[in-house]
């Protein structure tokens, strides 16, 4: 009998047992026309059924199928990667750089390795790459193209210019007086890779500049204008988007700050840009952790030593009168622990997903740089594991 078979049978028995119960009297005409129904009903699916069963599934019809694993909304993507939802849209849209499935409500589902994508993607693109010339590269080729940006390239980063691109009525010509005033030289390491006063033209060339900083000036803003806003601000792919106002209600400056985006009250100079350029760059130096400094979409690292070869560390007496051997057994069954602990967390806690994500893929680097450690102690102290 195929798996459906049973299924369907069972369920007309239960209908057939309610019936029962609950209509003592005999089947209105309209009641047994219900029961043909049913009954056609239950002989189509079966037919559909046997008909599939065998057959190979059809990938253009599974594709939007979530895979195995973890899964993030938007919001969540958006706290690991740090690009605004609006931005994560428009990079969908117009560039194609992730695909994620849709749950049965519609909303947007995205796994780890997108997460680890956008986050390749958004390093790239804070180090001069266009989106454009990023967005379809393979993962594989997203990795071995920023591995040169996880060594020490402070020094090549501090003596490149913070390129700044600038759109607005006023700003940009004053910018632009102040440059020819100093012969056509930036201004003490800002270069300025676009001085802009309509839309259109930035629109063109906004995915071409590799910006680090985008200063949007717009004297009044309101509500309806925050998506707008937006969507400027993830055409230039800049990772730092500054709002320059006159005129803004305190919920279009939450809204903006919401989108990752800056609000300061005009007016500013060049000094100030230099300001916020020194800002940008000493942000991207601090050296503190963030989401994107673990791939999600990498496995964890393997365990070296289970629970049971844990113990007999354990259980041993190390010549080193501090007992190094015992507390590394501590330290990684704390972590192996913990690191189980954040995966469960990360599945049943979906508001908090990107945060236990986080401590999960922290917590296995961690216990991993502590095994390595452990097998040193062991290897030294010839315990048998």
């Amino acid at each position: 009998m195929a798996p459906f078979d049973g299924v369907a049978s069972g369920f007309a028995r239960v209908v057939r047992t309610l019936l029962s119960r609950h209509v003592k009297q005999p089947l209105s005409c309209a009641c047994r026309e219900h029961r043909v129904a049913f009954t056609r009903c239950q002989e189509n699916v079966l037919d559909m059924n046997r008909q599939t069963i065998g057959k190979t599934p059809d990938p253009a019809t599974e594709a939007d199928e979530p895979e195995s694993g973890h899964t993030y909304r938007i919001g969540a993507v958006a706290r690991l990667t740090g690009i605004p939802p609006d931005t994560l849209r428009v990079w969908e849209r117009r560039y194609a750089v992730v695909k994620p499935v849709r749950s049965d409500a519609g909303t947007r589902l995205y796994r780890a390795e997108d997460v680890s994508r956008l986050n390749l993607i958004k390093q790239l693109v804070d180090n001069g790459d266009a989106i454009s010339h990023v967005a379809r590269l393979t993962l594989d080729d997203l990795r071995e193209r920023a591995q040169g940006l996880q060594g020490p390239p402070h020094a090549v980063r501090e003596e490149r210019p913070c390129r700044v691109a600038v759109l607005g009525p006023s700003l940009p010509v004053m910018l632009s007086l102040e440059r020819a005033a100093a012969n056509g030289s930036d201004h003490g390491g800002v270069q300025f890779a676009g001085l802009f006063t309509e839309e259109t033209l930035f629109r063109d060339k906004a995915g071409q500049l590799g910006v680090d900083l985008l200063v949007l000036e717009y004297p009044t803003i309101h509500e309806d204008q925050v998506r707008h806003l937006a969507d400027l601000a993830a055409r230039s792919g800049a990772p730092r988007t500054i709002v320059v106002y006159s005129f803004a209600s305190r919920t279009v400056v939450a809204r903006l700050e919401s989108q990752h985006m800056v609000a300061k009250r005009a007016p500013v100079d060049a000094a100030e840009l230099r300001r916020w350029c020194l800002a940008v760059q000493g942000g991207a130096r601090a050296g503190v952790a963030s989401f994107a400094d673990f791939d999600l979409g990498a496995p964890a690292p393997a365990r070296l030593y289970d629970t049971m070869a844990l113990s007999r560390i354990a259980a041993t007496s190390p010549t080193v009168k501090c007992e190094c051997p015992h507390h590394l057994v501590h330290l990684v069954s704390s972590l192996a622990a913990f690191e189980t602990y954040a995966r469960e967390c990360e599945s049943r806690n979906a508001d908090d997903a990107a945060l236990h994500a986080f401590l999960h893929a922290a917590t296995a680097q961690a216990r991993a740089t502590m095994e390595m450690a452990l097998a040193r102690v062991v290897e030294a102290e010839g315990i048998e594991v």
